[in-house]
């Protein structure tokens, strides 16, 4: 788990990769190649995981130099891709020599093999090629700039600013407040790419003028659902489960866990605790003053289950307010996801202790743990006629249950990529216009291409459309965007075993029923946990990484102060009184935190880079 960094025709030095060392503090290294017409740099920096010899030092050639690779990440299975490259002379064991050799004998298109989270930089100075590849579910970031002057590219957004100005765009800020977050390839930034999950950018060396070509590479579902008894199901689904687990402890140094109080990290741990050497060490984030959003007690029970060792941090509202800011700094981009702050915390208790953390990220995407895959269940029930009907209802009976407004407005519409992009909606395009004065043109495009691009068209039923892109769009640039950031702000691997390449695919195989029904989801998970956990620990109810930024938020004075500043930088692309509106809904009883959080975000991110 590393930084990579990269140039061409641009010149870079120490105190540009030094902007990543957060994220590889074991080591550092550049090499300057000639390739075709250009001049290239590729930089790295080292946190030492797999292999802690200099035998993984990196930026690494083959022999001869005609491949090179910067990379960061983990492949799982790397020991299994080495075992096919037979006349390969290895100096080490590291995962980073297996795949350098392995694109080199089979092409960058062999990137498909890979299982693991990663991105990489590699270079065929033979055929003059330089590739940025994303691992299929973006759980690494890798970001470009890209003009006539040059390419810049880089694991995170500091580097490239630090060699560029760039400008705000203000088409990706309106997709902001839709989505909540900034979909690839766009960030907010006008002339600043992220590479798509799954994808590969490669640019042709060999002229001039550098040729940009972007294609997939990733394996996507086929839609179709494999004919097998659920009790059959839940074996190989348990089978499988364990193996992602153990697959991830792959490690040359002690790995922990992120242990919420629900079902998925308990299931996380519990396997992992199984095949780890060791008593594995589990860390959780409470509040102070806690409330129905705190897990403290329940994750303090899972652990004395498991037998691990428990650390826990706790905190409350003036740390929101303290580290807002530098929290948005560390991310890059503006988000709703209120959990950034407390993610903070755990990576930073976590980071005391060790150099890896398995997390349970990644379950209800696949599995239908969200309510808004119930609202599509429902569809077949609630014609639009009537959910309009509805809610107009709640309207005139005062309804304020965000969950039920949401569900109806939902439900509202026959289109499914309409209801869809209800569900995701922060904000709708009526109030992004009187917010910023834009026009919300992109989101709808980009669900539209997004399904198209991830297969989830030919899926048979929309909630495993749903599902799908959630997978693959959603979670990539917003959950596991902040956690890679904010654990690697910490010198902190952050493994996702529930992304495993061999699980997902078989998840996305079984019956819809088998995940999810009108009332229940993570059907199969669920039945794991009942043979692996208590009953207590298996049949809590879901609460999700949260903060309790709804009950915080109801003071309006704090809000008022930051928000409705006149000389701040967010009022010169907001319209103060339409933010004003938005808190005052808050007050009101209309749970807003979500929106209120993105404003609160923006506003950290205009104050640094608008």
């Amino acid at each position: 788990m590393c930084g990579i960094l990269g140039a061409v025709d641009w010149s870079l030095d120490d105190a540009a990769l030094d902007l990543l060392q957060h994220r590889g503090p074991d080591d550092a290294g550049w090499v300057g190649l000639s390739v075709g017409a250009h001049r290239v740099m590729l930089g790295h920096r080292r946190l030492a995981i797999v292999d802690l010899s200099d035998a993984a030092k990196q930026p690494m050639q083959t022999a001869g130099g005609h491949s090179w690779i910067s990379y960061n990440g983990e492949v799982y299975n790397h020991l299994d891709l080495r075992a096919t490259l037979a006349g390969v002379t290895f100096h080490g064991h590291s995962d980073t020599e297996t795949i350098l050799h392995y694109l080199a004998h089979n092409g960058i298109s062999s990137v498909s093999a890979f299982n693991g989270i990663f991105a990489v930089a590699y270079i065929d100075t033979a055929k003059g090629k330089l590739f940025l590849v994303r691992d299929p579910f973006g759980i690494k970031p890798l970001y470009y700039h890209h003009t006539p002057r040059g390419l810049i590219f880089s694991s995170e957004i500091k580097p490239i600013l630090n060699v560029v100005k760039e400008t705000v765009d203000r088409k990706s800020l309106a997709e902001t407040l839709r989505l909540r977050y900034c979909p690839a390839p766009d960030t907010m930034f006008a002339n600043i790419k992220k590479v798509r999950p799954g994808h590969i950018v490669e640019f042709d060396l060999m002229h001039r003028q550098l040729r940009v070509r972007e294609s997939a590479f990733s394996k996507l579902p086929d839609g179709h659902a494999a004919d097998i008894p659920f009790c059959a199901a839940r074996e190989e689904y348990g089978r499988l489960f364990d193996k992602a687990v153990e697959r991830q402890l792959m490690s040359d140094v002690e790995v922990g866990v992120f242990l919420s109080g629900g079902v998925d990290s308990a299931l996380v741990a519990a396997h992992a605790q199984k095949h780890a050497p060791y008593r594995m060490k589990a860390f959780t984030v409470g509040y102070r003053n806690p409330d129905d959003t705190d897990e403290t007690a329940d994750a303090k029970a899972t652990a004395d289950y498991l037998g691990l060792e428990y650390h826990e941090v706790r905190i409350g509202f003036p740390d929101l307010l303290d580290t807002l800011d530098g929290c948005v700094g560390i991310v890059e981009e503006p988000l709703a996801t209120t959990s950034i702050i407390p993610m903070l915390y755990l990576a930073k208790l976590a980071s005391q202790h060790v150099k890896v953390a398995l997390s349970g990220q990644g379950a209800d995407e696949s599995l239908g743990g969200y309510g808004r895959y119930q609202v599509e269940l429902y569809r077949r029930f609630v014609p639009p006629v009537i959910a309009t009907a509805l809610l107009a209802v709640s309207a005139r009976l005062g309804i304020k249950n965000d969950q039920i407004l949401r569900g109806l407005e939902a439900l509202r519409h026959s289109g499914e990529v309409d209801r869809f992009l209800s569900v995701y909606s922060v904000f709708t395009p009526a109030e992004i216009q009187a917010l910023t004065g834009e026009q919300e043109q992109r989101a709808e495009r980009r669900l539209i291409n997004a399904m198209a691009l991830f297969g989830s068209t030919t899926s048979a039923q929309s909630v495993s459309k749903m599902m799908s892109l959630d997978l693959r769009m959603n979670l990539a640039d917003d959950l596991l965007l902040y956690t890679d950031k904010i654990t690697m702000y910490h010198s902190l691997e952050c493994r996702v075993p529930m992304l495993d390449l061999d699980f997902v695919k078989f998840v996305e195989s079984l019956p819809v029923r088998y995940r999810v029904r009108i009332g229940r989801g993570k059907i199969i998970h669920k039945a794991l946990a009942s043979d692996v956990l208590t009953k207590r620990i298996a049949r809590r109810r879901k609460r999700g990484f949260e903060s309790p930024t709804r009950r915080w938020f109801r003071d309006p004075r704090v809000l008022r102060d930051i928000l409705l500043d006149g000389s701040s930088r967010f009022a010169a692309y907001f319209d103060l009184r339409a933010v004003n509106r938005v808190i005052a809904a808050h007050q009101r009883g209309f749970n807003r935190e979500r929106q209120l959080f993105l404003l609160l975000s923006i506003h950290s991110w205009l104050k640094r880079y608008g």
